[in-house]
């Protein structure tokens, strides 16, 4: 995986590891704001049914209370009275009220008639409550609800029943009715699994939006990448031919150089020599005359030579530094030239690498290069200086100016001028107008050299 490819990723799994977790924040939520309330409306429900069974046993109360009031402990008139006005308060396929003594006989049960007359006080349920003997002691105490598990008849299975009972205790009696709760459970159950669906429901829309939103991002990152790719690989193949061309140009450049001036200049020394030599066989008097001329020429190719040699590495900028390397360079451009040159270093303070102290030089000399070929211009002007530790240089000239400077477009020169000042993280801003062009080369701090590493002198 490149670089690029494992910025994506990096990108990409923190979005995507955001989504699922706040999909799963929001589900989570979701899930207990919903079981919250179905827990209070399961709640609810049961406190309803409670209410109503301490109702329904008040109202059976209440219709025997008269018989039970002016009746004996031993009134079996009475109680045979008060056992069928029970047994026909029916509400319901469950609804019933059942009655049974302090010992566990059944009395009163209209839903399970072989129950009567039995004891079932060691009856328990499927959980081992003794169901009768609780409902005897709950009812003892002062009457309340109990909860159980019971036959349930209007389906013949077995389950949840919430009873409230009370005692008659002239006659040793308990009275109590129940209802079945799994009606509610099932409510609960149903609404659990509505709520289940829901966010499974809701986990799907956030996927299916979060997934082509991920899918979009990562389909335009790659577009992206691979078309700033194709870029990049066309400008690398550009600036390769480029440098191709500018090396087959600086080499011809060369050839000429050697060929039209060293060559023929070594040329001549040699015919002088030879001619010297003839004329010291032959004692002729000129002889000293011709060794003179040889050695004029001998020197034309030897300043010719460390020309070549200054274009191509200039040694006072390792000797000297960056200030006097300049000064070199604008001298020796106002007398070829005949251009007015000023060159003003004097808030310049020397503190640069020796490779970013090389790339400025070379931007000033590609600079006057191109003010000497195209510019027209009469004055050029050179500043360099120090801006809060960073080194600036600014090359001006009252030339011409050219067009698509403010785009960064331009020929060759100027690209190598940028990218020598990319590869340290500078800048480097071009103005142009029909009154002259200004250059500004910047250098961040990163291009000083590091606290004490030996610096040219400037």
């Amino acid at each position: 995986m490149t670089l690029r490819h494992q910025i994506i990723a990096l990108a990409l799994v923190p979005l995507v590891f955001s989504i699922l977790a706040i999909t799963a924040f929001i589900t989570w939520q979701s899930a207990n704001l919903t079981r919250s309330n179905i827990e209070t409306f399961e709640q609810n429900m049961l406190k309803a049914k409670e209410a109503e069974i301490v109702n329904l046993t008040n109202l059976a109360v209440s219709a025997i209370q008269v018989i039970y009031r002016d009746a004996k402990p031993d009134d079996q008139a009475a109680k045979d009275k008060v056992a069928a006005i029970l047994t026909s308060l029916d509400y319901g396929a469950d609804g019933y009220f059942f009655v049974y003594d302090y010992d566990g006989n059944n009395i009163v049960h209209p839903r399970e008639g072989f129950r009567n007359g039995r004891n079932w006080l060691d009856l328990t349920d499927p959980d081992g409550d003794k169901v009768i003997a609780e409902l005897i002691k709950t009812a003892k105490g002062g009457g309340g609800l109990h909860q159980y598990k019971w036959e349930k008849p209007s389906s013949g299975h077995t389950a949840d029943k919430l009873s409230f009972v009370v005692s008659l205790d002239k006659w040793h009696w308990i009275v109590g009715t129940g209802v079945y709760l799994d009606d509610i459970f099932t409510q609960t159950a149903a609404a659990n699994a509505g709520m289940r669906a829901n966010i499974k429901s809701t986990f799907i829309v956030v996927i299916l939006i979060a997934v082509p939103a991920v899918l979009v991002v990562f389909t335009t990152c790659m577009l992206l990448t691979f078309r700033e790719r194709r870029m990049a690989d066309s400008r690398l193949k550009e600036l390769t031919q480029r440098v191709i061309d500018t090396q087959e140009e600086e080499r011809a450049r060369l050839a000429r150089e050697l060929h039209d001036g060293v060559s023929q200049n070594l040329l001549g020394v040699r015919y002088v020599m030879d001619l010297a030599s003839r004329k010291v066989r032959n004692q002729v008097d000129d002889a000293a005359t011709t060794i003179e001329r040889g050695v004029d020429a001998l020197n034309s190719a030897i300043k010719d030579i460390r020309r070549l040699s200054h274009d191509l590495r200039p040694r006072v900028l390792d000797d000297l530094g960056l200030t006097a390397a300049l000064t070199a360079l604008a001298n020796n451009f106002a007398e070829r030239t005949g251009i007015a040159t000023e060159i003003e270093s004097a808030g310049f303070t020397s503190t640069l690498k020796p490779e970013a102290s090389t790339a400025l030089y070379r931007v000033a000399q590609e600079a006057l290069t191109n003010v000497e070929r195209h510019s027209g211009a009469t004055l050029l002007a050179i500043k360099l200086w120090s801006e809060r530790g960073r080194a600036r240089l600014r090359i001006s000239d009252n030339g011409t100016g050219f067009e698509g400077a403010g785009e960064g477009q331009g020929g060759l020169g100027l690209r190598n001028m940028q990218e020598r000042m990319a590869h340290f993280h500078g800048l480097l801003l071009v103005q142009s107008t029909a009154d002259g062009t200004t250059l500004t080369a910047m250098l961040p701090k990163s291009a000083n050299a590091s606290p004490g590493t030996r610096v040219d002198a400037a």
